[in-house]
């Protein structure tokens, strides 16, 4: 059975839904879902040093590095660093 997003724990945050219409490990010990969400395909990556990333269906996308830098670039193409 699909796994469906959910909301973070605070009931005021928002959520893009998704369901999870795939998954696997890759040859690096990676760990990957594909999704499926309002705005499109989407999927996300949880890396073995820690790091992931999410590609969403709108085009934006957001990686946390290992070391906890992260990086949100916007559907318009517009780059957050943090």
């Amino acid at each position: 059975m699909p796994s469906k997003g959910s909301p973070s724990s605070s009931s005021s945050s928002s959520y893009t839904p998704y369901t999870v219409t795939g998954s696997g490990t890759n040859s690096q010990g990676n760990s990957y879902d594909t999704r499926s969400q309002p705005s499109g395909s989407a999927y996300h990556y949880s890396n073995s040093d820690g790091s992931y990333y999410y590609q969403n269906g709108d085009s934006s996308t957001y990686h946390q590095s290992a070391s906890g830098s992260a990086t949100y670039t916007a559907p318009n193409g517009s780059v957050y660093k943090k």
